[in-house]
C-alpha cells in the first residue's frame, strides 16, 4: 500500500496484494515452502519497484506469522532485507494483536468490543474499549495452518476450533459487544453475505451482522461446497478454499465470545501501524471530520464557506427545535462539509452523483447508516424533500429519526446555499428564528435584495419541519 501522507485519515494512492500462501506447510512441517517463498521474494521485487517509481519517502516492512513461527523464517526475513535495502520489523504475537485493535481504534469511532484478526498462520483476539486496548491474545488458527493441521476436513477441524478456543470465552467475552473481524477471508465472507442477502451498499468497511444471522451463515458456508453457495463468485477463487475454514472458526469465536453483532473492518493491522505513529493530537482527531474536511478542500467551491455552515447550521437546528444525540451532531457537521462536493457535475445530477459518492466514499469513522444520511441529506440539498428519486434500499438504511434529520439538514442548506451562492462571508451575518408558525430569516441591510419567491419557499419548506407553516425575511436596523 502506498498512502498520500500519513493522516488521521490516510488516503491510500495504490494498493496491490499476492496471496502467495506463506503459512503453508508450517503445520505439517514446520516450514514455509519453497514455492510460496519465491512468489514472495518475486512480489516483493515488483513491490519495491513500485516504491522507487512513486518516490514514496518512508518504506515501513512488517512480518506477521509465517515469517515468526517458521524455521526458515529469519532466512527468508534477510532475503526480503536484501531486496529492499530496508530493515523488516517482525511482529510478536502481542505486537501483532496490538497493532490489529489499532486498526479498529483507527477506524472506528470510540471503538468498543472484541477485534478478531485471522491471518494464513494465526487468529489474534483483543479488546477495546472506548478506543483503548487491552492484551491480546494469539491461536494458531490461521486459515492455511487450520486447514493443513485437519488435512483439508472440516470435521476434524471442529475440534482443533473448539479445543484452541475455550479460553477465549473467559480473556475475550464480548458480552453483548460488537466482534470486529479482520482479514481478507472474513472479508470474503462478508462480501459473500452481502450478495446474498441483496444489500444496497457493497461498501466492505463496517458492514454489520447481527450475531445470530453471523452465526448461522458461518455454519452453512463451512459445512458447504463453496461452489455450491448461490453469490460464490463475488469471492476471488485464491479465497475460496479457505473460505469454510474462515467460517467455522467465525463460528466458534461467535459461540465462545457472545457478541452482539459481527462488524468487518478493511483496516488492520498495516493502519494500526501507522496509527501508532500519529501525534497524540493527531490521534484524537476524529476519521470522518478529517475526511470530510478534506473532501471539502479538494471539491468544493469555497472550503471557508462549508466551514461557516457548521455553527450557522446547528443554530438553525436549535431554532427548528431538533433534537440530535452526539452522534447525529457529529453527522451534521460531516454533512455541512461535504454539502457542496457535487457542484461540478450538471445540474440535473449534482442529487444524484452526491449520494452515490457518499454512500461508497471510502470514508472511516461512519457506519452505514451514517452513510446513508450524508448521502440522502446532500441529496435533498440539491433536489428538494422529495424521496421518488431515491433507491428505497438506500432509505432503508436509516431509521425513521435519522432520515427524518437528513431531511432537516438537507432543508436548512437549501436555504443557506440561496443566500450565499457558496460564497464565504454572507451566512455568518444571518440567522434563523421561529416566531409563531413563521421562519425568520435575519439578515443585514446590504443584503435587503436577497429577497425572492424561491428563497421564501425554502424557507417555508424548513419551517414545516419545525411544525411552522411559512417563512418570512426580516432586514436588520
Amino acid at each position: 500500500m502506498i498512502y498520500e501522507r500519513l493522516s488521521r485519515s490516510p488516503t491510500m494512492l495504490f494498493n496491490e496484494k499476492i496471496l502467495a500462501g506463506l503459512g503453508k506447510g508450517l503445520a505439517t512441517t514446520g516450514k514455509m515452502q519453497k514455492a510460496s517463498v519465491e512468489q514472495a521474494l518475486g512480489a516483493i521485487r515488483r513491490f519495491k519497484f513500485l516504491v522507487d517509481q512513486s518516490q514514496s519517502t518512508d518504506l515501513t516492512i512488517l512480518a506477521t506469522a509465517a515469517s515468526r513461527d517458521a524455521a526458515n523464517g529469519p532466512e527468508f526475513l534477510k532475503a526480503v532485507e536484501a531486496i529492499c535495502g530496508a530493515p523488516v520489523t517482525l511482529l510478536s504475537g502481542a505486537d501483532e494483536a496490538r497493532l490489529s485493535a489499532l486498526g479498529i481504534v483507527s477506524g472506528f469511532h470510540r471503538a468498543t468490543g472484541v477485534v478478531g484478526d485471522l491471518g494464513g498462520g494465526s487468529l489474534e483476539l483483543v479488546s477495546v474499549l472506548n478506543g483503548e486496548v487491552a492484551p491480546g491474545r494469539t491461536y494458531p488458527l490461521g486459515g492455511l495452518r487450520l486447514e493443513e493441521a485437519a488435512e483439508g476436513n472440516i470435521r476434524k477441524a471442529e475440534k482443533i476450533v473448539a479445543d484452541a478456543l475455550a479460553p477465549a470465552a473467559e480473556h475475550a467475552a464480548c458480552d453483548g459487544r460488537p466482534f470486529f473481524a479482520v482479514g481478507g477471508t472474513w472479508r470474503s465472507f462478508a462480501r459473500l453475505h452481502m450478495f446474498e442477502t441483496g444489500y444496497p451498499l457493497h461498501v466492505m468497511h463496517n458492514y454489520a451482522i447481527s450475531a445470530d444471522e453471523a452465526l448461522e451463515f458461518a455454519r452453512m458456508v463451512a459445512r458447504r461446497d463453496p461452489e455450491s453457495v448461490d453469490q460464490i463468485g463475488v469471492v476471488s477463487r485464491n479465497r475460496r478454499a479457505l473460505l469454510p475454514f474462515g467460517a467455522l472458526v467465525l463460528e466458534n469465536v461467535i459461540r465462545a465470545i457472545r457478541p452482539s453483532q459481527v462488524v468487518i473492518s478493511a483496516l488492520g493491522v498495516r493502519e494500526g501501524h501507522l496509527y501508532e505513529l500519529l501525534s497524540p493530537e493527531e490521534r484524537a482527531q476524529d476519521p470522518l471530520i478529517e475526511a470530510c474536511a478534506e473532501l471539502a478542500y479538494l471539491r468544493s467551491r469555497s472550503p471557508r464557506h462549508v466551514e461557516e455552515l457548521v455553527p450557522w447550521v446547528e443554530q438553525a437546528f436549535r431554532t427548528l427545535g431538533i433534537e440530535e444525540t452526539e452522534e447525529e451532531a457529529r453527522l451534521r457537521v460531516a454533512g455541512c462539509l461535504v454539502s457542496d462536493i457535487g457542484w461540478r457535475a450538471h445540474p440535473d445530477y449534482r442529487g444524484e452523483q452526491s449520494l452515490s459518492i457518499l454512500a461508497n466514499a471510502s470514508f472511516i469513522g461512519i457506519d452505514h447508516p451514517g452513510r446513508a444520511y450524508l448521502a440522502l441529506a446532500i441529496f435533498y440539498r440539491h433536489v428538494g424533500l422529495v424521496d421518488e428519486a431515491v433507491s428505497p434500499r438506500i432509505r432503508e438504511l436509516c431509521s425513521t429519526r435519522l432520515k427524518e434529520r437528513a431531511r432537516t439538514l438537507g432543508a436548512v442548506l437549501r436555504v443557506a446555499y440561496l443566500v450565499s451562492a457558496s460564497m464565504s462571508g454572507v451566512i455568518p451575518r444571518t440567522r434563523l428564528v421561529m416566531e409563531g408558525d413563521q421562519l425568520v430569516l435575519e439578515v443585514p441591510p446590504d443584503l435587503a435584495e436577497i429577497v425572492g419567491e424561491r428563497l421564501l419557499k425554502r424557507l417555508t419548506a424548513a419551517a414545516k419541519i419545525g411544525g411552522g407553516r411559512e417563512g418570512a425575511i426580516r432586514i436588520l436596523g
